[in-house]
């Protein structure tokens, strides 16, 4: 058993390697034509422009690894079949259930990598490669509104014109609210360095209001300061959130920033949906084993090598499309995140687990 089972890795795993890097081969391509747009913009030149294509190389294993999964199990299963060693096997003793544990390891291998990639390279690359890119060429952060991003900070509306790539602010509008919702003070500062848990602002301007019971008793104060300091829910790491797109970011960036958001009382089911989706993607690996299995069985006369590969690219894609067709539903209509996350994934395992029963019944 245990010879079986170092055949069936080294077979698989090369095949299921092959294919992965054929399709970071193609994803960097289309990256590489994509960014030729912004060549020569800034100093972004064509050494930049390959350093940050590289860096989003790790954001595409994590995208792709089911998809080489499933297409290289396939091919392995179909080499093995066409050369009738798992009929061999099979009249051997070997049954189809411990053909699919040898082959579930291998399965398990690329998920704990797809994880890995996910929480620890990905969400550091993507970053670099974003800042590499918006300083290169001399832009901003991208922001949700022409007068910049709004937060909501506790009782407070912040409202920052530029984030820059090193997370410090440019033009922060601070609006402080009473219990009431009366606007007490309105700060304006020209720039933030955050250090020590707090923000240090410079050139900042405060307009502080006071309220009497009589109208003609209000009062305005305005006092201006070279430097204070803000304390605030607000860090650094929440910034990420505008660096690096939800999917790619980190479950624990992703639950630190869902917390501030519930902190506020703010909508966070596009984060709790990316949450869930990133701790149940790399299962999709271990599904995907199970999937390309039945296929193994398939006599040569139904279909060649190639048509196994094109079933195989094919049903990648549709899981890709059923991910992101679920996510965006799920966000629509307030589903719950680990129902939007998961249901893919349990198609395609119900799906796997229907054609092995009829295999074996076969």
């Amino acid at each position: 058993m245990n010879i079986l089972s170092r055949y069936f890795w080294q077979e698989s795993t090369v095949n299921i390697v092959m294919i992965m890097l054929g399709l970071l081969a193609m994803f960097s391509f289309f990256d590489l034509i994509q960014e030729l747009d912004s060549l020569g913009r800034g100093s972004y030149g064509i050494g930049k422009m390959l350093v940050f294509v590289l860096l989003s190389v790790p954001g595409h294993i994590y995208d792709v690894a089911p998809v080489a999964v499933l297409v290289g199990m396939m091919m392995s299963l179909g080499g093995l079949s066409r050369h009738s060693e798992l009929v061999v096997m099979r009249v051997s003793g070997m049954s189809l259930l411990d053909i699919g544990l040898a082959l579930a390891k291998v399965g398990l291998l690329f998920t704990v990598l797809t994880f890995i990639v996910g929480e620890l390279i990905t969400p550091v690359s993507e970053k670099m490669a974003q800042r590499l890119r918006i300083k290169a060429t001399d832009s901003v952060i991208a922001q949700e509104f022409e007068s910049g991003l709004w937060v909501k900070d506790g009782k407070s509306f912040v409202n920052i014109e530029n984030v820059l790539p090193d997370a410090s602010l440019m033009g922060i509008h601070i609006y402080e609210f009473d219990d009431n919702f009366k606007l007490r003070s309105i700060s304006n500062a020209a720039q933030g360095m955050y250090a020590n848990e707090k923000w240090g602002l410079s050139q900042v301007t405060q307009t502080q209001f006071n309220y009497a019971k009589k109208l003609e008793q209000n009062s305005v104060q305005t006092r201006f300061f070279n430097k204070a300091n803000w304390k605030s829910l607000i860090r650094p790491e929440l910034l990420n959130v505008l660096l690096v797109a939800p999917e790619k970011m980190s479950a624990w960036n992703l639950y630190s920033f869902i917390r501030h958001l519930e902190i506020n009382k703010q909508k966070s089911t596009r984060y709790q949906v990316a949450m869930w989706a990133k701790m149940i993607y790399p299962i999709a690996c271990i599904v995907m084993v199970i999937l390309a299995l039945p296929f193994g069985f398939l006599q040569q006369r139904a279909g060649g090598a190639n048509f196994k590969i094109f079933v195989g690219i094919l049903l990648g894609i549709t899981y890709q499309i059923m991910n992101r067709i679920f996510i965006h539903i799920g966000v629509l209509n307030d589903w719950p995140p680990l129902m939007s996350a998961i249901v893919p994934t349990l198609l395609f395992l119900f799906a796997g687990l229907v054609m092995l029963a009829f295999t074996e019944r076969r």
